[in-house]
This record gives structure tokens, sequence and C-alpha cells, in this order.
């Protein structure tokens, strides 16, 4: 079939210039899934009909990751002797920009070869600084061929992505050989969740104009241990497979000034209760974090704290899905009152902060609102948690005979 000679051709086209570049297809890698055992099992096996590689579809999507090739020109030449038509699309380097300066240096993310009917998108992907691997958004500038393929039917470039680097497994599938992720399915599994936000430098410069960044030796000591906390935590959950994001005010600090805010004394995630797992205390414990108090239970408000490094925290909030809503819980020691914290429903997307890949809500700015009211871009060096967040509502008072339980202190 047509496609599976485009796909042939291409393969050849790669090995003539040893671009090492592996299959993540989503169609083809969910074919290849079910049969993975047979496949890996039979590493030369003839198949007899072209069954992953002639599935209907007008193109098949390969990676590459960027430093393996350097002699892009002659590929391309290559290419074209071959017969293909080719795009190429840039967009700027994120890796280059930071607080003193937004480079716009452009860096090729995806191309796009032609030959007949079939096409071949070959995504871009580019190592950063937290150890994972991104890939950027495929934008067409004016001048370029809008009709050259169906564009927006291709499975990735919707949006930037970020993925863990996979380990890569040699097969043969309809007579070619081909390098495809060892774990297929828990890489559809990460790109159905792969959205990637980036920092917002820009505004984040605009904040520093207005609010000079606090440099005093207090603020670089805070910043230091609450990164080192942060990275500490990150590990510790993902050991144990719970998903977490940034939540108050770290959160606020990734969105509005792209780091730690100097003065806000604790690092804050967000957990969904439904990711609770009962041994995330004795993990932070073994992890050198003792437990500094443990607020309301599993079915309600529940919140823990962790003690870091002299006198930074880490604060745990569960969060619980409603209807309409999710919400946290707030307990105040002393009095045994409630207090509940709403937010509108929101999905996680990755992001970098501190030199990690990590969680924040993708809807940051609904979030952000939601926990800061509107005036979230002022700073306020006052907080109290009963009171000043926009989204707190009363929620009654701990039953006396249930504080041993619900109000633990170490």
């Amino acid at each position: 079939t047509v496609k599976q000679h485009v796909v042939r051709k291409f393969l050849g086209l790669i090995s003539s210039h040893s671009v090492p570049v592996y299959l993540i297809d989503p169609l083809i890698l969910g074919l290849v899934d079910k049969d993975i055992e047979q496949i890996r099992s039979s590493p030369d096996g003839p198949s007899p009909e072209c069954k992953y590689f002639c599935a209907p579809r007008d193109f098949t999507t390969f990676a590459l990751l960027d430093k393996t090739w350097k002699h892009e020109v002659a590929f391309l030449r290559t290419a074209e002797k071959m017969g293909f038509r080719w795009l190429k699309i840039m967009n700027k380097d994120p890796r280059l920009d930071g607080m003193d300066d937004l480079s716009g240096i452009e860096i090729p993310l995806h191309y796009i070869f032609k030959l007949a009917s079939h096409a071949i998108h070959l995504v871009v992907f580019y190592e950063r600084s937290g150890n994972y691997l991104w890939h950027g958004p495929l934008r067409l500038k004016q001048h370029m061929d809008r009709k050259f393929v169906p564009f927006r039917k291709l499975h990735f470039g919707r949006h930037p992505g970020a993925y863990e680097k996979p380990e890569l497994l040699l097969v043969s599938i309809d007579d070619l050989k081909v390098q495809i992720p060892k774990n297929p399915s828990s890489f559809l599994k990460e790109m159905s969740y792969s959205r990637f936000l980036e920092c917002r430098y820009r505004e984040a410069r605009a904040f520093f104009q207005l609010y000079p960044d606090d440099a005093s030796l207090d603020a670089v000591d805070f910043r230091r241990k609450a990164k080192s906390l942060l990275h500490l935590a990150a590990l510790t959950l993902n050991k144990l497979g719970v998903k977490f994001w940034l939540s108050s005010g770290t959160c606020l600090g990734w969105y509005r000034q792209c780091n730690v805010i100097p003065h806000s004394k604790d690092v804050d995630l967000g957990v969904f209760i439904r990711d609770y797992k009962a041994d995330i205390i004795p993990a932070f414990q073994k992890a050198g974090l003792p437990l500094k108090h443990k607020f309301g239970k599993v079915e309600d408000s529940l919140e823990l704290s962790f003690q870091g490094e002299d006198d930074v925290k880490l604060d745990i909030f569960f969060f619980y899905e409603e209807n309409d809503h999710i919400w946290n819980g707030g307990t105040q020691a002393k009095s045994g009152k409630k207090f509940k914290y709403l937010f509108p429903k929101f999905t996680l997307c990755w992001t970098e902060f501190v030199e990690l890949k990590v969680h924040v809500p993708c809807e940051t700015l609904q979030y952000v609102e939601a926990n800061y009211g509107p005036d979230w871009k002022v700073p306020v060096k006052t907080w109290d948690w009963k009171s000043s967040p926009s989204n707190v509502q009363y929620n009654g008072v701990w039953p006396v005979d249930e504080w041993d339980d619900v109000i633990q202190i170490y």
C-alpha cells in the first residue's frame, strides 16, 4: 500500500543519515500494544499481511530527539531527491527564556514529509532541565501552505507536551524495523495528559518592575530551602504514584513571578482525595520530613503538614470533588472550627518550576483568582488563611469527641 511504501522510504531515508527516530503514532502504538508480547518475542518474524502501517489514515507520526542529529541540510536534500516534499515548523526556544532575557531564538519543532498521498509527521523532542522531554506547539506561519496536510488531524502540536524519557525497543512490524517506546500503553497514557504550560516570563518581568524582587540573604536562603523541599516532596510522591500539583502560594508564585514567593514560609501542594494513600505519612517521615500536624480525616477536610529544613514546612491539601466545584478544607486547631475553600473544576497540566517537571492547574487564572481574588497581582505580606482567601466559607465545627482524631499536632 501507499502508506507502507511511504513509511518504508522514510525509514530508508533516516537510516541512510543515521537519524534515530522512534514511532509515537498513537493509532499504530494502540494496535502494537495489543500484540506486544508476540512482537517482543519474535523480533524478526515475517508478517503475512500489513497490519499496522496499513490502517487507513493520512499520516504516520515519529519522534526525534533534538541532540541526536546534526546534518539537517543534507538530510532534507536527500529527502527531496527521494521525492518527498517537506515543511519545517520553527518557533521560539523556551529553554533560553529567563527573567533577564526573552531570547526569541527559534528552533525546529516539527517537520512534515509528504510523498504521494501520505505524510510523515516528525515531532522534535528537546531535553529540559527538569530531566524530561518537551515538544513545542505546531503553529503555522503566515506564508505556509495550510493545505499541505490536514493539520487539524495531527496528534501532536495542538499544544506543547512534556514526557518522561522513554526506553526504546527495536521491533519488526509489517516487515519494517522500527523503534518504539518499550511500554506503548504507558506512553499512550502519558500522551493523554501531556499538555505543558510555559511559565509566563513576560508577565513576571512586568511584575518585578512594579515590585522589585527581594534579593536579601533571607529570601535567597528561603528559596533554596523551598526548592530542595519541593524536589524531595516530588520524589516522594512520584515514588508512591500520587499525582499532585502546585497549590496556594506556591502556585501563585509560579504563575505570577516564575519563582517561589520569598515571604511565603512554606511549600503548598494539592492532591485529589481519590489519590490519597495511607503510606504518604510514613514515606515522608522516611525521607526525613516529620509530620507536623494532621487535620481532618480522609472523608472530610484532610490536610497534612510536614517539617522541612529549619522553619520551612510542606503543606499538602486534599481536594474533594462535588458536581460543579472542587474544595479543600481547613481546621483551626484551638477552636475546632472548619473552613472550606471552593474552586471551579480544573484539569492538570505540566510545567517546569525550579528545575522540576511538575503539575499545575491548566486553568491557572481561575484557580488563582478563586484563591486570591481579582487583585492576585498585588503582593500581600500579611495573610490570614481563615479570612483572607476570597473563596473561604465557614464549614461548622468538629464534634468535640472527634478532636483527638481530627486535630493532631506533633
